[in-house]
């Protein structure tokens, strides 16, 4: 008889494709969907159901960890597999929070990217970055080599695609960076994103069928406008001219997570301004990231809709971590804050207007004198729809996020 220890995977596996049940009942949603439609697919009313799910999920996987395990639910679904070369598309089941049903290429081909040159963004040659994430099909897209990518315009990508850069060192550097703009289910995992300019003013291929004038963009590491199910994993961010992530313009079912955030000021944007009410739909995950050396503020920056802050570790800041206004539920639970030596600056939060919203802190450990300020109700209710996955002790912050950033896999070992 097969012993726990060897069915545990397929008891997570099945936790997994009973939450996604629960959560939507088909991606094959078209990329040419309009705003509304694209917004209200994956919209979550009753998040609730999924974090009763997701915790007995892990209640069950914490029971007896391999040796490799961490306790951090994501990592424990891939990277203990030696074989992950062969199995890469395991990582599109292992999403959690509000962007776990991205889908990115799992139901597509393998795309190599050969090339890292970006001579041409109105005509790019096969094998390079931009012909692959333009491309209308599902496609997952690899790296045959180490590669640093500079490109000369934004880089604007079409729905259903992965960026997956395990196996190789892959940096997009020193020019335009990455637009996600009115698309669905996008994958980023395992890449270094630094030094992002602001490009634009002439055109841009977007589809294998269509190019357009682009004005000036801001400069921002990830860009997402009016897009949703989307999930960036284990990259490594800095050094852009605006922000790290943006997520601006009814953007929502947005995870965030197991990331690395480093030397910047304006670090992450959720909601597009206070006047634009459309964001009051946005649900964000932000989970088992490292917020770290030489950042200033924005770890986010909120606006209007649902944020569930959950498990990160906050080792810098100079003037705060969490910021908002236009009424944004901001939920943040089993952080870890360890507050700067600057005596004025030890508050977590920034409470940007009057109009504060629902601001709550629950099992967060604060170091250093580190204070959060809440504000509005403390009624659990009024949170069910910032609530996206069940929070792990603030005391493990440590260890579920010390893989946090591009991961080094190589081929016949785990990650």
């Amino acid at each position: 008889m097969a012993s726990r220890q060897a069915l545990q995977p397929l008891f997570l596996l099945l936790a997994v494709f009973f939450i996604k049940l629960v959560m939507v009942e088909s991606i094959r949603t078209p990329s040419n969907m309009t705003k509304a439609e694209n917004s209200d697919k994956y919209h979550v009313e009753k998040p609730e159901l999924v974090v009763q799910m997701v915790e007995r999920s892990l209640n069950n996987s914490k029971r007896k960890l391999s040796s490799c395990e961490t306790g951090n639910p994501i990592d424990d679904c891939w990277r203990c597999d030696p074989n992950w070369v062969n199995n890469r598309k395991r990582l599109a089941d292992c999403a959690i929070g509000f962007g776990k049903n991205a889908i990115g290429g799992k139901n597509g081909r393998f795309y190599i990217v050969t090339d890292p040159n970006d001579d041409d963004p109105v005509n790019p040659r096969p094998g390079t970055l931009r012909h692959a994430v333009i491309q209308t099909e599902p496609l997952w897209i690899i790296f045959q080599k180490d590669m640093v990518i500079q490109l000369k315009e934004e880089l604007i990508m079409n729905s259903y695609k992965t960026i997956d850069g395990r196996g190789a060192n892959v940096h997009i550097a020193n020019g335009a960076c990455i637009t996600i703009q009115y698309v669905t289910n996008i994958i980023i995992h395992g890449v270094h994103i630094h030094d992002c300019k602001p490009a634009g003013n002439t055109n841009v291929r977007s589809s294998p069928t269509h190019y357009g004038f682009r004005t000036k963009s801001d400069g921002d590491g990830i860009s997402i406008f009016g897009s949703s199910a989307i999930w960036v994993d284990h990259c490594s961010l800095s050094s852009c001219a605006d922000g790290l992530i943006d997520a601006i313009m009814g953007s929502t079912a947005i995870t965030i997570s197991n990331s690395f955030f480093t030397h910047h000021d304006k670090v992450m944007l959720l909601g597009h301004s206070d006047a634009y009410t459309e964001d009051v739909k946005m649900q964000v995950t932000v989970a088992f990231n490292h917020f770290g050396e030489g950042l200033v503020q924005r770890m986010p920056r909120c606006r209007h809709g649902y944020f569930h802050v959950v498990n990160n570790d906050y080792t810098h800041w100079e003037m705060y971590a969490i910021g908002g206004s236009a009424n944004p539920t901001i939920n943040s639970q089993g952080n870890r804050f360890l507050a700067p030596d600057y005596r004025f600056h030890k508050e977590v939060t920034k409470h940007q207007d009057s109009t504060e919203g629902n601001w709550r802190s629950v099992g967060d450990l604060m170091l250093n004198g580190a204070f959060f300020t809440p504000s509005g109700t403390k009624e659990s209710s009024s949170y069910a729809k910032a609530s996206s996955m069940a929070a792990r002790p603030s005391s493990i912050v440590g260890s579920i996020t010390a893989s946090s950033g591009v991961l080094t896999c190589r081929k016949g070992s785990s990650c």
